[in-house]
């Protein structure tokens, strides 16, 4: 089947079949397996991000390690190994796909247990390997998890599927943000005061086994059909195929267009990621409890989030993707500037789930539209190394600036860095006006790629 180009808008569907392909097996199991992509990312970033400032961890010192993130940018790098390369006898047992997903998650689980055992106090250094290994492992879940999804159903379900996957993600972001912090204080000594590193191990641990959602899934699930690859006449030919034509198919099908949607992708979620990294030492320095932030953040604003993917998803079927990945845009970045309001408010918990609610009702629209976007980008037969590519591109350049958040805030204030936040979010609406308006230039090098 010819894969169609990212642009072209296919008719649209009545709006009943465009919800009952939320019943669809592909799609809960999305669900499920979104669940295990989502847990890994909050426990090394957002919620590590809490336990270090509650453990009196500087912000600056919090924003630089925030860079431990990095290793999603760069997931593209081993990305033509997972796309190709067999897991011995995992790849026998299981397939290509599920293979590399089982031994990505027992990596994941490691690393969690590690830094349950590592307290910040006596030491940064172990703490931050343990959060590199779950790191490095959940990049990799990535890879495979979103080869697997592009390959278990056709390019109009993408957006469907990316909003279940959405909604998983989000739920474990629930798990992991307001789930840990309940265990957190749910295990904290009573008449103690501070941080207690034991009620942290005890959450962590929890964390770990809250990974057999996706183990199970990975076990129960078919593999996708296996796309027919050449096989390569040599060890050259090999390397070739595995290394560089992935990033030469998608530069020859979309030629000097490729610049600029490299270049978006590189920078629509810039305002999110940046503002992120410093929301949760923003509520603990507001004076938010760990009930209150693990409430409001993780439980109403990931409903929100949970709705906009909804919301994103169908959207996009109805309208296409690149309206919804323009109003995903415009939503983002003026979201920011609510938390500068929060900022002048202090510890306002009214407030604060309203400015939470919106922000991640925002969020979950433009993530549902972004990632049926990537999709429709791919070829097949590199499904892996191309998604990888650009959801490596998407992280590269926020997590790095990000890094450097922490010491803006100490030297401007929450108030300057939330409106610095939403400022970034302006280059992204010029460039997807640009992507809509250069459309139709594209499709002639995308419409000459098939799907083996």
């Amino acid at each position: 089947m010819p894969l169609p180009p990212a642009d072209q808008t296919p008719p649209a569907l009545p709006w009943r079949d465009a919800l009952k392909v939320y019943l669809e097996p592909a799609t809960l199991r999305m669900l499920a397996l979104g669940f295990s992509a989502g847990l890994p990312l909050l426990l090394v970033l957002g919620t590590l991000s809490f336990r270090l400032r509650e453990a009196g961890i500087d912000r600056t010192t919090i924003g630089y390690l925030s860079w431990v993130g990095l290793a999603y940018g760069f997931k593209w790098v081993w990305a033509p190994l997972v796309d190709r390369m067999p897991v011995p006898p995992l790849t026998t047992l299981l397939g290509r796909r599920r293979g590399w997903l089982l031994l990505a998650q027992m990596i994941v689980i490691a690393g969690l247990v590690g830094m349950a055992f590592n307290d910040p106090r006596a030491g940064l250094a172990p703490l931050v390997w343990c959060a590199l290994l779950v790191a490095f492992g959940s990049a990799t879940q990535d890879i495979a998890l979103d080869a697997f999804r592009i390959e278990s159903a056709a390019t109009r379900k993408q957006a469907a599927l990316a909003a279940a996957y959405q909604t998983g993600y989000r739920l474990a972001m629930i798990w992991a943000g307001a789930g840990v912090l309940w265990i957190a204080a749910w295990a904290e000594l009573a008449g103690s005061a501070g941080y207690q590193d034991s009620a942290w191990k005890t959450a962590y641990l929890a964390m770990a086994a809250s990974m057999a959602v996706g183990v199970l899934t990975v076990l129960l699930s078919p593999e996708p059909a296996r796309v027919a690859l050449p096989k390569a006449k040599n060890a050259a030919e090999w390397l070739e195929s595995v290394l560089i034509e992935p990033f030469a198919d998608f530069f020859r099908r979309y030629r000097w267009q490729a610049a600029l949607i490299l270049a978006l992708i590189a920078v629509y979620r810039i305002s999110d990621v940046v503002m992120g990294i410093m929301a949760n030492p923003f509520y603990v320095d507001m004076g938010f409890t760990k009930d209150e932030v693990a409430t409001v953040s993780k439980i109403y604003g990931v409903v929100m989030t949970l709705v906009g993917a909804f919301v994103g998803g169908v959207l996009s079927m109805r309208l296409g993707v690149m309206r919804v990945l323009m109003l995903g845009a415009v939503l983002s970045a003026a979201s920011n500037l609510l938390f500068a309001g929060l900022a002048s408010r202090g510890h306002d918990l009214t407030a604060l789930v309203l400015v939470v609610s919106a922000d991640n009702l925002a969020g979950g629209i433009a993530s549902a539209a972004f990632i049926a976007y990537l999709s429709s980008l791919t070829n097949v037969s590199y499904s892996a190394t191309q998604y990888a590519l650009f959801s490596s591109l998407m992280l590269l350049l926020p997590k790095f600036i990000a890094g450097y958040s922490g010491a803006f805030v100490d030297a401007y204030g929450y108030h300057a860095f939330f409106t610095g936040t939403a400022a970034l979010g302006v280059p992204v609406l010029l460039l997807v006006a640009l992507a809509a308006r250069n459309a139709p230039a594209r499709r002639a090098g995308a419409a000459s790629v098939s799907a083996p």
